[in-house]
């Protein structure tokens, strides 16, 4: 047997679609009726039509015209959609627009913060200013994202100061002060590099950081100590003024960090 298409208009199928149609279009018949059909060939004279059939009315053109009220509701219905989508994407765009760079590269974004180092001393971001800063969020426990991240900023410290000439202050802040006390946090830094600087704090101070600077980080389910922590994995560049210039996600390499820092601080520079 012959496959027959799927929209074949004289197939009994698409028939009884297109008299479901038209029925509902009409405003004076229910639409509640449906055609029948029980062969393999649609009958084409009234009198082969099952009594089912015979009891749809009668098919007129004037049935069909919808009236000019039913246009204009339909019309109204559809602008006044256009004009909600229009305002919310005149809203996304607004939004965008606030987190884009001013004129002088800045992001309009991060804040202040209170945190303590790995000695329990304070630090504020009155005392990171007057250097440039290549910022982390990471967690010491992290499995492989972070380690293989501090890994990329040592790197690209080096790289800075050796090729570019150019002094970064590295600074790690973490984003699981359950675990990350001070020490643990002093004695993983050192592994990676003696310039890193790591912060760690209360909870509420870690979770405002990190929505001034728009790190996301979420901890798992699981129960105890043995849990993970999905995050953000950005370098954030800070000009001597503690304000962002700069973002560069894992997709870059040492090299290309270095690079990309350089680019940045030079440009300030002019």
């Amino acid at each position: 047997m012959t496959a027959q298409s799927s929209f074949e208009i004289g197939s009994p199928v698409n028939a009884c679609m297109l008299k479901i149609y038209f029925l509902t279009l009409r405003l004076g018949h229910r639409p509640a009726q449906f055609c029948s059909y029980s062969g393999s060939k649609f009958p084409r004279d009234r009198n082969d039509l099952s009594e089912f059939d015979k009891a749809l009315p009668s098919w007129s053109l004037r049935d069909y015209i919808i009236p000019p009220a039913v246009l204009l509701v339909f019309g109204a219905g559809v602008w006044l959609i256009h004009s909600n989508d229009e305002r919310r994407a005149t809203s996304g765009s607004s939004q965008t627009k606030r987190f884009e760079r001013n004129p002088q590269g800045v992001w309009p974004y991060g804040g202040p913060f209170r945190l303590i180092n790995t000695e329990n001393k304070t630090v504020t971001e009155a005392d990171l200013q007057g250097s440039w800063i290549l910022m982390y969020f990471g967690y010491t426990s992290s499995p492989d994202v972070g380690p293989e991240e501090v890994q990329k900023m040592a790197e690209a410290i080096d790289i800075l100061e050796d090729q570019h000439h150019l002094k970064i202050t590295p600074v790690y802040i973490s984003i699981d002060p359950q675990r990350d006390s001070p020490a643990q946090l002093r004695a993983y830094l050192q592994e990676f590099h003696p310039k890193i600087i790591g912060l760690t704090g209360p909870a509420a101070a870690i979770k405002q950081i990190a929505q001034e600077f728009r790190i996301f980080f979420k901890k798992s389910e699981e129960e105890g100590q043995d849990y993970l922590i999905e995050s953000t994995n950005d370098m954030i560049l800070l000009n001597p003024k503690t304000e962002i210039v700069g973002r560069f996600g894992v997709r870059y390499d040492a090299v290309q960090l270095s690079d990309a820092v350089a680019k940045e601080v030079k440009k300030a520079a002019g």
